[in-house]
Order: C-alpha cells, then sequence, then structure tokens
C-alpha cells in the first residue's frame, strides 16, 4: 500500500523546495503523492511560470486563497484546506518553508491527526516581529519530521526540546532547484542580457518584505539608495506587482536604474548568476548567491540564515541610505574569490528526504 503525500505550496520559494521532492519520489510505487497550491501567491508571474519552469505537475487542488491581512489569509487557507484533508486519505503533510500556507497546513495536518513533515525546518532569525518567524517555530512543534538545511537549524531544534529522533539534516533544497536548472538558466542568459541592454557589470535587487517596501519612509530610504547606486553602476530591480503599485511615485526608473517586471524562475536565477552584487531581504536569495559566489546584501537586521554569512557571501545591511551605498560600493570592487559551499548544498538534498521517507511509517 503507498504512502499518501500531500504536498502544499502557497507562494514561489515554496516551489523551489518542493519540485525536488516531487522528482525524488515520482514513479516511485511506494507514494502517492498530492499538490496543492494555497494560492497565496496567484499572479501568473509569481505562480503559474514557476510550476511551468520547475517541472512541477499542475496542482490537484488550488484553493485560490488569494491575498489579504496575515490573520485573514492564515485562517482562509486553514478552512479550505481542512475541506480537502478531509478526504485526502492522507499519511504526511508535506510543507515546505515559513510562510501563511506553510503555517496553516501545519495547524490543520495536526490537528487532524495527520503526520506532518516540515521542509527547512529549524531556521531562526531571533527576530520575533517578523511574521515567518512566528511560523517557523510553530510549524516546526507540531511537525514530526524536521528536515534541516544546516547546522545551526539543528541546534535550534534541540535548544528548544525538539526530539532528535525528528531532526534529520538533509541540506538545501533550493539548491537542489539551482544546481539541476543553472544550465538552462544559462542557455537563456544572451536573450535576458539583450531584452535589458546589460553590457557590462550591474546591482541585481529583490525586495518584497513590508518592512522594507510598504513603509513609504523605509521605502524612500530604499529608492534614495538605489538613484545613488546607479549613478556608479546600472540597477535591474525587477519589481513585485504590489511594490510597483504604490512605488512609482518613489522610483520611476531610468536607462541606470530599471525597474522591470517580476522575472521567471530561470531568468532571475540567470540574472543574479551574473551580477556584481545583489541587494535583496529574501532568504532564497541569501542562500542560492552563497552557492553561486555572488555577493550578497541582506536589508535587514538579522537573518534565519547564519551559516550565508558566515560562510558563504552573505552580509547584513541596516535600512540606511549611506550604509546601502557603501556595502554596494565594498561588494563591486571586493576582488572575486573562492568560498566553500556549506556541506550538503550539493543538489542531492530530495534524495536524502526521499531516503528518510522510505525508512518512515506513520505510527
Amino acid at each position: 500500500m503507498s504512502l499518501r503525500i500531500v504536498h502544499v505550496v502557497g507562494a514561489r520559494p515554496n516551489f523551489m523546495k518542493i519540485a525536488p521532492i516531487v522528482r525524488a519520489l515520482s514513479g516511485d510505487a511506494q507514494f502517492d503523492q498530492m499538490l496543492v497550491h494555497t494560492g497565496q501567491h496567484y499572479d501568473p508571474a509569481l505562480s503559474a511560470v514557476f510550476l511551468d519552469e520547475l517541472g512541477l505537475p499542475a496542482p490537484d487542488v488550488n484553493l485560490g486563497v488569494g491575498s489579504g491581512s496575515h490573520a485573514v489569509q492564515t485562517a482562509e487557507i486553514m478552512q479550505r484546506f481542512d475541506e480537502v484533508l478531509a478526504t485526502a486519505d492522507a499519511d504526511l503533510v508535506l510543507a515546505p518553508g515559513d510562510v501563511n500556507s506553510t503555517l496553516a497546513a501545519a495547524l490543520v495536518a495536526a490537528k487532524r491527526g495527520v503526520p506532518v513533515g516540515h521542509v527547512e525546518a529549524g531556521l531562526r532569525s531571533g527576530d520575533l516581529t517578523m511574521p515567518e518567524e512566528v511560523n517557523r517555530i510553530l510549524v516546526d512543534r507540531v511537525s514530526s519530521l524536521l528536515f534541516i538545511p544546516s547546522p545551526d537549524a539543528d541546534a535550534n531544534l534541540l535548544a528548544e526540546g525538539i526530539a532528535p529522533a525528528g531532526i534529520h539534516r538533509v541540506g538545501n533544497l533550493m539548491i537542489d532547484s539551482l544546481v539541476r536548472l543553472l544550465p538552462v538558466a544559462e542557455a537563456g542568459w544572451p536573450r535576458l542580457r539583450a531584452e535589458l541592454a546589460l553590457d557590462g557589470p550591474y546591482v541585481a535587487v529583490t525586495l518584497h518584505r513590508p518592512v522594507n517596501v510598504d513603509d513609504d519612509a523605509s521605502f524612500a530610504i530604499v529608492a534614495a539608495a538605489l538613484e545613488r547606486i546607479a549613478e556608479r553602476i546600472p540597477v535591474v530591480f525587477p519589481m513585485h506587482p504590489r511594490t510597483r503599485a504604490r512605488a512609482g511615485r518613489e522610483l520611476a526608473g531610468d536607462d541606470r536604474l530599471r525597474v522591470v517586471d517580476p522575472l521567471g524562475y530561470l531568468d532571475f536565477l540567470a540574472l543574479e548568476a551574473h551580477a556584481a552584487a545583489v541587494l535583496t531581504d529574501s532568504g532564497g536569495i541569501q542562500e542560492e548567491t552563497t552557492v553561486l559566489g555572488v555577493p550578497c546584501l541582506t536589508l535587514r537586521e538579522a537573518t534565519e540564515r547564519p551559516i550565508t554569512v558566515t560562510q558563504g557571501t552573505n552580509r547584513l545591511v541596516p535600512l540606511a541610505a549611506d550604509s546601502i551605498v557603501a556595502a554596494v560600493d565594498e561588494a563591486i570592487d571586493e576582488p572575486p574569490g573562492a568560498r566553500p559551499v556549506p556541506d550538503l548544498w550539493d543538489g542531492r538534498a530530495a534524495e536524502r528526504v526521499a531516503a528518510v521517507l522510505r525508512a518512515w511509517a506513520p505510527a
């Protein structure tokens, strides 16, 4: 009898983490897989294109939740996913990452007595003002299988009293997607470079956290810094639709500061791989740039991925125009040099997840 695994995804980083697992289990008669898309990211540029490029099958269920406050969105996902789980005959719910979809799916499964597997468990920033930090802690508390990417995650979980038997260090699932698809992204780079009229070094920007882009005063600081950076080196900023709707009056863009539509996974992977530096507030970008060897400047006071700072290319930058400009200047002037890639960030994390699942059976 096959093991019924329900994968729950909602935001584009979830797709990158689940896709390798779906591939690793595909064709194995021991597993029956079901893919549920909550609709937390619903714009085609942030959702459908990622499913297509990552080779994920069409979702078996799309909950179509859409946007809303954290409370409304989480509650809507819980209500709709509960209806799915009532008839899904699930043996395990796999929930990746730290978004509202992750928390909602884990809570519903736990309350129905369905074991939860948390993909990318154990990460902590220590900043409870971040909604994602609350999600991480709660999901880990109700999970039976905790798939962790790095030693710091192991230490965090043990310090919180999580039973060691449920903790499995498998590596970084996002890097599985990167390793598999980087050659495809590179093949498309000449086209993208021509479309963006890039003929030399540039800085890539990706920002989405409300503290940076939703607050007018904060975004004004970001805009001022980017305008100053663009005086020295071109800046390419694929901008989230929500950010673009409110940022037009702050950041119109020009030939040096190029505000463009969101890019698909492959195009953005090529853009960051060839950048002189990347300015971001994304957790996943911190990981990808560490493997790519590209200087990463993270516009946050803390990171739940400290290994990208201690072993990678990442550095934290405070929200101040002078600090942002200085950090970019330093990054692009820094001589290139090889850095070690964290252990198990080798493109084979999904194989290790599959091995754990094959050895695991519901109690």
